[in-house]
């Protein structure tokens, strides 16, 4: 199956929280949207690898993705080397996308800084054509993606561009509450992390109307770039 755009998240959520309003248009568009977690998050203080595989799955089919997969990489130790730059290429060479969405440059969370360069190098190490890849008996062919682009996620980075998410801010509060076991339950006996304080779906709102009050729109997701964007003319700026 071809995709118009793979989005590759660390952990089960990073795309709905980093991207999830983008992915919801993009497919509203017409677009082939899929999502690769490099890990089951199984290091998470809240849950269990278990419990964020249902999520993730309940999270794709609220956003309408074409296909999920895991590579089950380990949370919180995987590195970037050959052995996880080639199952990236296999993911890539796959699906062949034309845009790759990733996790952030720079973040709190170690694995997405890592993440982020590991499917960086990976973008490019698909499109040789001498790296040699199978999926069972099947040899794959080479494949670039045009674009890669990272979202934005804990820290505040500065993006180098928006997509205005206005309509879609609730398919993609819907998605990353589908992750109820790393959100505020006020029932919950686990141990309290950053991202389950009463507060921490306001912050992700908070940012979305923030960069959204900055272009003019009501929300925006924004993204980070690896090379000049480009617009075909001015009209296309909003």
């Amino acid at each position: 199956m071809k995709l118009d755009i793979l989005v590759f998240g660390a952990h089960p959520d990073d795309a709905e929280l980093g991207a999830g309003g983008t992915i919801a248009k993009e497919i509203s568009l017409g677009k082939k949207v899929g999502i690769v977690d490099l890990t089951r998050g199984e290091l998470g203080t809240r849950g269990s690898a278990e419990i964020r595989d249902q999520e993730s799955a309940e999270a794709a089919k609220i956003l309408g993705v074409s296909v999920r997969e895991n590579l089950r990489f380990r949370d919180g130790f995987f590195t970037n080397d050959e052995t996880h730059q080639l199952e990236i290429i296999k993911m890539i060479r796959k699906y062949q996308p034309n845009i790759v969405l990733c996790n952030a440059i720079d973040d709190r969370h170690i694995d997405h800084a890592k993440g982020s360069k590991l499917v960086s190098d990976a973008c490019f190490l698909s499109g040789l054509r001498r790296i040699g890849t199978k999926i069972g008996e099947e040899s794959q062919l080479e494949w670039r993606p045009k674009l890669v682009y990272h979202f934005i996620q804990w820290k505040n980075i500065t993006p180098d561009f928006v997509v205005d998410i206005s309509d879609y801010i609730e398919p993609k509060t819907d998605a990353i509450l589908a992750y109820s076991s790393q959100f505020h339950d006020p029932n919950s006996n686990e141990p309290e992390t950053p991202i389950s304080s009463k507060t921490f779906i306001e912050s992700v709102h908070y940012r979305a109307k923030d960069l959204g009050r900055l272009v003019g729109v009501d929300y925006a997701e924004g993204f980070t770039v690896e090379r000049m964007v480009a617009v075909d003319s001015l009209d296309h700026l909003i």
